[in-house]
């Protein structure tokens, strides 16, 4: 290799080397962050809930259980539409007819007849009524119950506090970090944002009885978490 090739070659591993620690120090620059997980709740009291409640009949015959289903079911229908309940807050949810079978037996197995299921999903927005309303539905034929859930016809306003408090949150704890590292907060860099959740109240069969029904709505905590970002200053 002649003088001059290996000059050349100098200029190029010495350029190259420049160029491999400039990124260096620029990665080492962009690593100069503060990143902080904000979590924000609010207790806010539900305004709405939702329940699915149904009926099942048997028979010996599938026409028979269907027919007496649809009965209770039209009746339980009727006095959803008279205590103010939108059609749009009722969807039948589940609606079958399956068999009934003597045993497990696969030599001796017989249908021995069948029971109907129609079930409802229906959002009750006056809570006041709601007590009433789960006693009544149950007087006209309803005698499947799966549960209550509360919950909040507008979410945005408790999401809304929520998401503040979050970034109120990352603030603080970056600039506990950034005290305790002795180092000046900079600018935020970026904020993403998880999903925030509302946390239900549940409520059991078990709590109906012959008067009206009793129900305790509580509060929902509405959830939001933030990471931020933050540069530092020094």
């Amino acid at each position: 290799m002649t003088n001059v090739m290996k000059a050349a070659l100098m200029v190029i591993l010495t350029a190259g080397a420049v160029a491999v620690a400039g990124a260096g120090m620029a990665t080492a620059q962009e690593a100069r962050i503060i990143t902080t997980m904000g979590t924000g709740t609010v207790e806010a009291p539900p305004d709405m809930a939702t329940i699915r409640l149904g009926v099942t009949n048997q028979a010996s015959e599938a026409s028979a259980a269907m027919a007496a289903t649809s009965e209770a079911a039209s009746a339980v229908l009727d006095r959803l539409e008279a205590a103010g309940v939108a059609p749009r807050d009722v969807q039948t949810d589940q609606l079958s007819v399956q068999p009934l079978w003597s045993d497990y037996s696969a030599e001796t197995r017989r249908i021995t007849g069948f029971v109907a299921s129609n079930v409802l999903t229906v959002r009750v927005r006056d809570l006041d009524q709601l007590g009433t309303l789960l006693d009544l539905v149950m007087q006209d034929g309803a005698n499947t119950f799966n549960g209550l859930s509360f919950g909040l016809q507008e979410h945005k306003p408790a999401q809304d506090a929520a998401r503040a408090a979050a970034v109120r949150d990352a603030l603080d704890r970056a600039a506990q970090l950034a005290d305790a590292a002795g180092v000046t907060l900079g600018p935020v860099q970026t904020i993403s944002e998880q999903a925030g959740v509302a946390r239900p109240m549940m409520m059991e069969m078990a709590a109906a009885r012959s008067a009206d029904v009793p129900v305790a709505p509580g509060e929902l905590t509405v959830t939001a978490q933030v990471s931020v970002v933050f540069a530092i200053a020094d």
